[in-house]
Protein backbone atom coordinates (compact mmCIF):
# COMPACT_ATOMS: atom_id res chain seq x y z
CA UNK A 1 0.00 0.00 0.00
CA UNK A 2 1.37 3.58 -0.68
CA UNK A 3 1.91 5.61 2.12
CA UNK A 4 -0.84 8.03 1.01
CA UNK A 5 -4.11 6.54 0.32
CA UNK A 6 -5.99 8.39 -1.88
CA UNK A 7 -9.09 5.90 -2.52
CA UNK A 8 -11.19 2.77 -0.42
CA UNK A 9 -8.96 -0.40 -0.18
CA UNK A 10 -11.11 -3.24 -0.08
CA UNK A 11 -10.59 -6.05 2.55
CA UNK A 12 -9.50 -8.19 -0.31
CA UNK A 13 -7.15 -5.88 -1.58
CA UNK A 14 -5.57 -5.22 2.44
CA UNK A 15 -5.16 -9.17 2.95
CA UNK A 16 -3.43 -9.67 -0.48
CA UNK A 17 -1.16 -6.80 0.73
CA UNK A 18 -0.75 -8.66 3.64
CA UNK A 19 0.24 -11.87 2.27
CA UNK A 20 3.19 -10.03 -0.02
CA UNK A 21 4.28 -8.11 2.52
CA UNK A 22 4.16 -11.15 4.74
CA UNK A 23 6.20 -13.07 1.66
CA UNK A 24 9.04 -10.70 1.59
CA UNK A 25 9.31 -11.02 5.85
CA UNK A 26 9.69 -14.42 5.20
CA UNK A 27 12.10 -13.71 2.36
CA UNK A 28 14.15 -11.41 4.28
CA UNK A 29 14.11 -14.54 7.28
CA UNK A 30 15.68 -17.30 5.17
CA UNK A 31 18.58 -17.45 3.19
CA UNK A 32 18.23 -20.45 1.27
CA UNK A 33 15.56 -21.19 -1.48
CA UNK A 34 14.44 -24.08 -0.52
CA UNK A 35 13.35 -23.28 3.21
CA UNK A 36 11.99 -20.31 1.50
CA UNK A 37 9.98 -22.24 -0.73
CA UNK A 38 8.39 -24.41 2.46
CA UNK A 39 7.54 -21.59 4.98
CA UNK A 40 5.86 -19.20 1.59
CA UNK A 41 3.73 -22.47 0.99
CA UNK A 42 2.92 -22.44 4.81
CA UNK A 43 2.30 -19.44 4.63
CA UNK A 44 -0.53 -19.90 1.83
CA UNK A 45 -1.74 -22.20 3.57
CA UNK A 46 -2.97 -19.97 6.88
CA UNK A 47 -4.09 -17.69 4.44
CA UNK A 48 -6.18 -20.42 2.54
CA UNK A 49 -7.69 -21.68 5.73
CA UNK A 50 -10.09 -18.37 6.15
CA UNK A 51 -10.56 -17.55 2.74
CA UNK A 52 -14.13 -18.22 2.43
CA UNK A 53 -14.82 -16.74 5.72
CA UNK A 54 -17.87 -14.91 4.80
CA UNK A 55 -18.37 -13.02 8.70
CA UNK A 56 -17.15 -9.61 7.98
CA UNK A 57 -16.39 -9.20 11.36
CA UNK A 58 -13.73 -12.61 11.99
CA UNK A 59 -12.95 -11.60 8.63
CA UNK A 60 -11.85 -7.94 10.21
CA UNK A 61 -10.27 -9.55 13.16
CA UNK A 62 -7.87 -11.68 11.21
CA UNK A 63 -6.91 -9.19 9.42
CA UNK A 64 -5.46 -7.05 12.19
CA UNK A 65 -3.83 -10.41 13.88
CA UNK A 66 -2.27 -10.85 10.68
CA UNK A 67 -0.89 -7.62 10.64
CA UNK A 68 0.01 -7.40 14.46
CA UNK A 69 1.85 -10.82 14.04
CA UNK A 70 3.57 -9.17 10.26
CA UNK A 71 4.99 -6.19 13.24
CA UNK A 72 5.92 -8.44 15.82
CA UNK A 73 8.03 -10.66 13.40
CA UNK A 74 9.06 -8.55 11.23
CA UNK A 75 12.86 -8.86 9.79
CA UNK A 76 15.51 -5.97 11.27
CA UNK A 77 17.09 -5.21 8.75
CA UNK A 78 14.08 -5.70 5.83
CA UNK A 79 15.68 -6.93 2.27
CA UNK A 80 14.93 -3.98 -0.37
CA UNK A 81 15.68 -4.38 -4.07
CA UNK A 82 18.09 -2.12 -4.99
CA UNK A 83 16.40 0.33 -6.90
CA UNK A 84 13.13 0.61 -4.84
CA UNK A 85 12.66 3.16 -2.10
CA UNK A 86 15.10 2.84 0.96
CA UNK A 87 17.06 0.71 -1.22
CA UNK A 88 21.35 1.40 -2.24
CA UNK A 89 20.32 2.71 -5.88
CA UNK A 90 17.26 3.95 -5.56
CA UNK A 91 17.29 7.34 -7.70
CA UNK A 92 20.84 7.13 -8.73
CA UNK A 93 19.64 6.36 -12.41
CA UNK A 94 20.41 9.93 -14.06
CA UNK A 95 17.89 10.16 -16.65
CA UNK A 96 19.27 12.46 -19.40
CA UNK A 97 17.66 14.68 -20.36
CA UNK A 98 16.18 15.29 -24.09
CA UNK A 99 17.63 18.58 -25.47
CA UNK A 100 21.15 16.84 -24.97
CA UNK A 101 20.81 15.34 -28.20
CA UNK A 102 20.52 19.13 -29.71
CA UNK A 103 24.18 19.21 -28.84
CA UNK A 104 25.26 15.84 -30.13
CA UNK A 105 27.94 16.43 -33.13
CA UNK A 106 26.90 16.41 -37.24
CA UNK A 107 28.91 13.08 -37.81
CA UNK A 108 27.50 11.38 -34.34
CA UNK A 109 23.46 12.51 -35.91
CA UNK A 110 24.50 11.04 -39.21
CA UNK A 111 25.09 7.23 -37.47
CA UNK A 112 21.04 7.48 -36.85
CA UNK A 113 19.64 9.54 -39.55
CA UNK A 114 16.14 7.74 -39.45
CA UNK A 115 15.47 8.79 -35.32
CA UNK A 116 17.04 12.15 -35.91
CA UNK A 117 14.80 12.92 -38.97
CA UNK A 118 11.46 11.53 -37.43
CA UNK A 119 12.90 14.00 -33.70
CA UNK A 120 12.90 16.94 -35.99
CA UNK A 121 9.48 16.49 -37.06
CA UNK A 122 8.36 15.37 -33.49
CA UNK A 123 10.37 18.72 -32.23
CA UNK A 124 8.18 20.83 -35.02
CA UNK A 125 4.69 19.06 -34.13
CA UNK A 126 5.44 20.03 -30.51
CA UNK A 127 6.48 23.64 -31.43
CA UNK A 128 3.18 24.09 -33.41
CA UNK A 129 0.68 22.48 -30.70
CA UNK A 130 2.81 24.85 -28.61
CA UNK A 131 1.82 27.95 -30.69
CA UNK A 132 -1.69 26.94 -31.42
CA UNK A 133 -2.16 26.69 -27.20
CA UNK A 134 -0.22 29.69 -25.74
CA UNK A 135 0.07 31.94 -28.86
CA UNK A 136 3.59 32.91 -30.01
CA UNK A 137 5.39 34.91 -27.59
CA UNK A 138 5.44 38.77 -28.41
CA UNK A 139 8.66 40.29 -29.25
CA UNK A 140 8.57 42.72 -25.84
CA UNK A 141 7.65 40.20 -23.53
CA UNK A 142 11.31 38.99 -21.92
CA UNK A 143 12.53 39.01 -18.29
Amino acid sequence: MSHLQTKLISHSQKVCSLYKRALRNTESWTTTRHIYRFRAVMLRQRFEENRNELDMRKAKELLELGEEELFQYGHYQPMKFPTSPGGVAYEREVVTPDWVLDHWHPAEKAQYPDYFARREERKKEYIENWDKKYGKPKPDDHH
